[in-house]
Parts: C-alpha cells; sequence; structure tokens
C-alpha cells in the first residue's frame, strides 16, 4: 500500500510475511502515517478496524494471510509521503555505512532524529523510506539520540529485525561509542554499575538517573586521549537503556561535553571557543554476526569533523 492512498472508503489489506508477527496497533500507526495515535486507538476500541471480520485489540498479532479491514478515514492529516531537502538526500547517499539484502547502516548526522514525533516532522526512518519507495520493509534496529552521531542499523526484513534486537537484548552485539567527558578520567575507572530508573518530569521532558528500584546497567570505558580540562573516551555498552552513557558520566562526576540535560554548564560553555556546538557522542563501532549470511559484520563510522576539529583545539 502506498503512502498516497486515499482511505477515504473501506480498504482491506492482505497481511504478507513482513507484515506478520507484528502488533496490530504498530502496523496501524505504520500504514496510517500521519493519522494521530489517539484517533488510531479510538478506531480500535470503537471496533472499526476489523481482522479476518472479527473484533481485535490493540495488542494482537498479526499473522500471514490475515485481512484487515480499514474504515474510511477523512482527516487532512492522512500522511503523505515527506519531502526530503537536497542535503539531506546528499548526506543520506553518502554516509551508508553497510548495505545488503537484509541490512542498512548508516552513519547518522547529529541533529537528526531516528523518528519524527513529538515536533520533529521528518526523522531518519521516514527520509530513508521516501527515498527508497522500494523496500517493502524498513524499520529501526535501535535508536540514537537525536544528538548523537554514527551507526545506526535498520533491517530491510522482519526476521533480520527479530534476530538482531534478540542479539542486542543477549548482548551479542559489540556496540562501541567515543565520547568527551570533564577532566581527567581516572584510569582504574573502567566499569560503571549502576542501574537507572526513567522518570518523566511534568513537562513531559523524560529524565534519567541512578536509583536502586532501575534497571541494571553496565558501562564499561577505556581512555583513547587525555587532554587538560577532558578525556577522550572508548565506550562499550552491555545493557542499552535510554541516555545510558550521558547519565553514568553524570553520576561519575565526569558528564559529557555538550550535554545540556546531564551536564555542567560551566564545562560545555569553556569548549565554546574551541568549536563545540553539540554534544559529543558519536556511536563509532558496531560488531555482529548477520543473521542471514552468518559472517561477522564489522563496521565503523569515522569521527565527524565538527568533533574533530574540537580535539584539535584542546
Amino acid at each position: 500500500m502506498s503512502n498516497e492512498q486515499q482511505f477515504n472508503q473501506v480498504t482491506h489489506v492482505d497481511i504478507g510475511p513482513e507484515q506478520a508477527g507484528q502488533r496490530l496497533d504498530n502496523f496501524l500507526i505504520k500504514t496510517l502515517k500521519g493519522v494521530p495515535k489517539s484517533r488510531i486507538y479510538r478506531l480500535l476500541r470503537k471496533g472499526e478496524v476489523r481482522v479476518n471480520k472479527g473484533r481485535v485489540k490493540a495488542e494482537s498479532r498479526l499473522k500471514e494471510g490475515d485481512i484487515v479491514r480499514l474504515p474510511p478515514i477523512r482527516t487532512a492529516e492522512r500522511g503523505e509521503t515527506p519531502v526530503v531537502g537536497r542535503q539531506l538526500r546528499q548526506y543520506l547517499e553518502n554516509n551508508i555505512l553497510f548495505e545488503d539484502d537484509g541490512l542498512l547502516i548508516i552513519n547518522k548526522p547529529s541533529g537528526l532524529a531516528v523518528h519524527g514525533g513529538s515536533g520533529v516532522s521528518l526523522g531518519a526512518i521516514e527520509a530513508l523510506r521516501a527515498e527508497h519507495p522500494e523496500l517493502r520493509f524498513l524499520e529501526l534496529v535501535h535508536r540514537l539520540d537525536r544528538e548523537t552521531s554514527g551507526c545506526l542499523m535498520l533491517a530491510k526484513k522482519r526476521s533480520v529485525l527479530l534476530e538482531l534486537q534478540q542479539a542486542m537484548q543477549r548482548n551479542k552485539i559489540d556496540k562501541r561509542y567515543m565520547a568527551l567527558a570533564k577532566g581527567r578520567w581516572p584510569k582504574g575507572k573502567s566499569t560503571i554499575n549502576a542501574p537507572l530508573r526513567k522518570n518523566t518530569l511534568q513537562s513531559g521532558e523524560r529524565m534519567v538517573r541512578v536509583d536502586a528500584s532501575g534497571k541494571a546497567s553496565v558501562t564499561h570505558f577505556k581512555i583513547i586521549q587525555q587532554f587538560a580540562s577532558a578525556t577522550l573516551l572508548d565506550i562499550k555498552l552491555e545493557t542499552g537503556r535510554t541516555h545510558q552513557i550521558r547519565v553514568h558520566c553524570q553520576f561519575a562526576q565526569q558528564p559529557l561535553a555538550g550535554d545540556s540535560k546531564y551536564g555542567d554548564e560551566h564545562f560545555n560553555e569553556s569548549l565554546k571557543p574551541a568549536g563545540l556546538k553539540r554534544l559529543f557522542l558519536h556511536a563509532s563501532h558496531l560488531r555482529f554476526k548477520h543473521p542471514l549470511s552468518g559472517d561477522w559484520v564489522e563496521v565503523d563510522a569515522p569521527l565527524p569533523d565538527d568533533l574533530n576539529k574540537v580535539l584539535a583545539k584542546l
């Protein structure tokens, strides 16, 4: 089904192998691009969306061969193919780190969200889908913060998506980051093991903090280079919690350079003359076993020029 299809009449969608296994609500959110989630859940509650002629719950899993009935949806917000600017299109074309029939890995720029929403009209996934309409399936394997640059994996097959996500949960994917932290990092501080808990402020902003009741979180650190007032670190995640590296560095009283949420304001100001304008955190390396071939895949994303220029001035 194309993004341009008009849902102004009853539509029936045959579920193929690529959609099988998805939750119904997630399938609808992707299919009815631009329709607010509240509207989609209302349609489900009222029984206007049916699978094989029967009412179903949002969390129901679709099976190959199912027929999903979509009611007429009249809304000006109905999804249209997003327009990808020339500069972003060229960047994405020139920053593919790995690609085959099942997988795409790009070097995501800082400032680009991985997906749209909450005030962001166009994320990496929407831009890539718009640029590759021939792909029936394209989904994020994992996420990166908007300000974080580097390796971002996307699956072209549902089987690849599920296997890589399971590999991440089992810590079978080697994910490494480069980051600049405040002060001189002690040589003996190689691991931080501190549970993290996610909180939502009244403003709706997400904040994460170290909390004994939180989820187990382990981060490993190795010094790459020491500077007078900062340390360049190679960081390996054992777990993948929201804002894990940023909060663990804050917990160590050595927050990341350019971190406006968890950082040190004076430290950030001191780096402005060196040209730092964003969070100094870069997803630099991935190593994993390919779900289709069984071969080991190793991908490196070089440190961006803007961050290299900062280091040259320290």
